[in-house]
């Protein structure tokens, strides 16, 4: 038998799907459903590892933890993580595969389509529901001949779409009728329906509108989101990167806050890393490429690359590398994080990832970086201080301390000097314990008069009352018997065809 499923795609990128699609699986395994995540392929710096040592998008991974599932490299089996505008460093069933070039993509797409389409059937025999996330837009007509992520896996699996339009931009019924009209019919014979997302205000204004949609393209709108403060964890989009949205009360329990500036560098990878500290009461995060401001927080912070060598030289070239020099003679606090931590050694070997060789890095921690070809994929243990950390390792870049360093300190796996701090481990800052002593500890060396707040939520309950919130929001505001029935029995038959097509 095979399984229910559902494509959440979007008008745009960053309409919402990624979180529209958490919170489905969320619903849905309250109804006692077995649910299981998927996006054929996901374009992102921001991944994870999971416990079988693979890695997968950091949306699948949330996706599945609102599934109560355990992540797997089947929920995302081809993820393209961009070292460059024209290159991407290609990751299949969890593990490296290769790299690909703009050019390369028409052709060499179809391989991995195979891989995607094989791992949706397994899924489908050991689930009861799939709730797959579309890509961008199902409407990206330049792509649709090997598309296999939008309405090229909906065609080969039978899968029902619903598209989700964000209001909060304008123009939502707009993309909506577009969308549907630039796809052909055969596109056209599965997208049911519409979720409009992100609504403030009253509901019935809309109502006229919502009534034209559906009369107009013979599909109903399953509902009207409305917007959800303070859900903004583990965002993947680039478009979402400008920073963490949050209640303004959250600054309020401190006179002054402890200010963290994150540079935004142009390859993050993992800028999740730096959700816990936004979410911490009482601290202010910014992302920013502006010297100055890195330079006037109190804590400066260098977060994972996908190119280190590449974003360091970007550095230089923008002023930012100065900034933290002098931060660090100033002992004012630096931590870098993966690639960050890379750029803050004295030399970097790369004949991996960039192909530099020797290069010099910004010399702020006595440690020496060498790229090697096999990629470290790990989930590992350790404390500090007495605080216990569990985190992720995603890297190349293997770092040694340079001999006759005794002033270095263990810090996780990497290491500090006086107020530089340096480690490969992603999601540390996710550990409630370990978060709060090392913030109050740098809060200690900027000189900032800064205390966890008591009584202050933990990270993982805080990710979990978000899921519980989208949730609550897909039972409360979208037609679930309606969905559920979609989902159960596939796209109507009768879905009419809307020109004028392509």
């Amino acid at each position: 038998m095979t399984a229910g499923g559902v494509l959440v795609a979007g008008t745009t990128s960053d309409a919402g799907k990624s979180l529209v699609a958490a919170g489905l699986c969320r619903y849905l395994a309250r109804q006692g459903l077995s649910v299981a995540p998927f996006k054929a392929q996901n374009m992102s710096n921001n991944s994870m590892v999971c416990p079988d040592g693979t890695e997968i998008g950091r949306a699948q991974w949330l996706q599945a933890r609102a599934a109560r599932v355990e992540p797997e490299a089947a929920m995302n089996p081809i993820l393209l993580k961009p070292g460059s505008d024209r290159r991407s460093h290609v990751i299949a069933l969890g593990k490296p595969f290769g790299t690909l070039d703009a050019g390369e993509y028409a052709t060499g797409r179809d391989g991995l389509a195979r891989i995607a389409f094989d791992t949706l059937a397994g899924l489908r025999k050991r689930f009861d529901v799939v709730v797959c996330e579309g890509a961008g837009s199902p409407a990206e007509i330049n792509l649709r001949g090997g598309d296999y992520v939008n309405m090229g896996l909906a065609r080969h699996a039978r899968l029902p779409v619903v598209v989700v339009g964000d209001i909060d931009r304008g123009g939502v019924l707009a993309s909506m009728f577009g969308t549907l009209a630039l796809l052909g019919a055969d596109d056209q014979a599965l997208l049911a329906g519409w979720i409009v997302n992100k609504f403030r205000g009253d509901v019935e204004l809309l109502r006229p509108g919502l009534d034209s949609l559906a009369r107009l393209t013979s599909r109903p709108v399953y509902g009207v989101l409305p917007w959800l403060n303070g859900v903004w964890i583990d965002s993947e989009d680039a478009l979402a990167q400008a920073g963490w949205r949050r209640d303004p009360g959250q600054l309020s329990a401190q006179a002054r806050p402890l200010r963290v500036a994150v540079a935004r560098l142009p390859r993050t990878s993992n800028a999740t890393d730096v959700d816990a500290l936004a979410a911490e009461p009482g601290v202010s995060v910014t992302l920013t490429a502006d010297p100055d401001t890195l330079l006037s927080a109190d804590i400066a912070v260098l977060p994972g690359s996908r190119a280190t060598v590449v974003d360091l030289a970007w550095l230089r070239e923008h002023g930012i590398a100065d900034a933290v020099r002098v931060r660090a003679e100033k002992r004012r606090p630096v931590l870098g994080i993966c690639g960050g931590y890379q750029m803050l050694a004295r030399t970097i070997a790369d004949d991996v990832e960039s192909g530099a060789g020797e290069v010099e890095g910004l010399g702020l921690l006595p440690i020496r970086v060498e790229f090697a070809p096999e990629k470290v994929l790990a989930t590992p243990r350790g404390g500090w201080r007495g605080q216990e950390v569990a985190a992720y390792e995603i890297h190349h870049g293997v770092a040694s301390l340079l001999p006759g360093e005794p002033d270095a300190e263990p810090f996780l796996d990497g290491w500090q000097s006086e107020t530089v701090w340096g480690t490969t481990w992603h999601g540390a800052f996710e550990n409630d314990g370990f978060r709060r002593a090392w913030l109050a500890e740098a809060a200690r060396q900027a000189g900032v008069d800064w205390a966890p707040a008591e009584g202050a939520p933990g990270f993982g309950a805080l990710r979990e009352s978000m899921l519980d919130r989208l949730a609550d929001a897909i039972a409360e505001h979208v037609d679930t018997t309606a969905l559920l029935r979609l989902i159960t029995d596939g796209a109507p038959d009768e879905l009419p065809f809307i020109p004028p097509g392509t």
